[in-house]
């Protein structure tokens, strides 16, 4: 009897342990996240991804095109428990003047309990520049009243700014983002600065790329374009993973180091990220990458991808593992 009593105390542990475990995660192991928002234009459409950790969720910040019959690109937020089952709760539209054509490619921060959001302006060419906002709940956003904060000078660019990412690395804060040749036809990635203390307004950027840029397309597959840079930082060492080629060409994903900040030294001639095969759900693209450190140390990194040339975008994400300080994906 005692036997078989100990026999059904297990079992009671056992299942209240596993009920535990899937009332804390709801995904599975090796699940994939595959995240689709159709709630523009009746079709999957989202793309570049940003996400962080904040008030005890996950939150990704993306781009969500204009629905049908409508003007403006804006920015949607999606909100997780385990990096994998997403749900979409809310969307930023454009409210100010310079958002008027629209706003994308968002690159979320988190800094003294707070979420601060880096976004471009869209629509208008070389006009096109950073802006800044910021949420104490993830959800709601002020904007910065000196928006837009941030357009590059120097005679190597075409004066815009896309495409931002905002990373706190030794006694600074570094500004990542793309830009153009003057003839409008190369993108490449440059990089401004500010301080610790900064309320990231326009006059608290130093560019630091004002003679040239910090990476521009070198080999084949990098094609005429660099962007999206991502950021983070391990062991005192930064490394970007950025976004090859022009989208679909196809466009997919590399990776560079720095120990400065501003000079930079790819890691691999290839792609670290290829498309997919021929008939895969990513065929067209695997690019805009977000590279992600969870609070237990896991590095994910999340992109957009496509199998027709761009009339959908899927996001999803994969975990990287890491072998003497070199990155390799799982």
């Amino acid at each position: 009897m005692r036997i078989r009593s100990l026999a059904i105390s297990v079992f009671v542990l056992t299942l209240i342990y596993s009920c535990s475990n899937k009332t804390r995660s709801s995904a599975k192991p090796g699940e994939t996240m595959m995240y689709k928002d159709s709630s523009k234009l009746n079709r999957p459409y989202a793309k570049d991804p940003s996400v962080v950790y904040f008030n005890g969720r996950y939150l990704m910040y993306y781009s969500v095109p204009p629905a049908k019959n409508t003007e403006g690109w804006g920015i949607a937020i999606a909100e997780s428990t385990d990096l994998v089952n997403w749900k979409k709760t809310a969307e930023i539209a454009g409210t100010a003047a310079y958002e008027k054509k629209g706003l994308c490619a968002p690159g979320a921060l988190v800094k003294d309990n707070q979420v601060h959001l880096f976004y471009q302006t869209y629509g208008n060419g070389p006009k096109d520049a950073i802006c800044h906002a910021w949420s104490t709940d993830g959800i709601n956003f002020t904007r910065n009243a000196s928006n837009p904060v941030f357009s590059p000078g120097g005679a190597w660019n075409c004066g815009r700014a896309i495409d931002a990412e905002v990373i706190k690395f030794k006694d600074k804060y570094f500004l990542y983002y793309a830009t153009r040749d003057p003839e409008f036809k190369i993108q490449m990635v440059g990089v401004a600065s500010t301080t610790l203390d900064s309320d990231f307004g326009k006059s608290s950027w130093t560019h630091l790329s004002e003679d040239s840029a910090a990476l521009k397309p070198v080999y084949a597959w990098e094609g005429e374009c660099i962007e999206a840079p991502s950021v983070i930082e391990r062991n005192g060492l930064l490394y970007m993973a950025y976004a090859g080629a022009y989208n679909n060409w196809p466009q997919q994903t590399g990776i560079a180091t720095s120990t400065d900040g501003v000079h930079w030294t790819r890691m691999f001639t290839e792609p670290f990220l290829k498309n997919g095969e021929p008939g895969t759900w990513n065929s067209s693209e695997s690019g805009h990458p977000d590279l992600f450190i969870d609070n237990n140390g896991k590095t994910v990194l999340f992109f957009q991808g496509n199998p027709d040339k761009g009339k959908t975008w899927l996001l999803s994400s994969r975990q990287v593992g890491w072998k003497k300080d070199r990155p390799v994906l799982y």
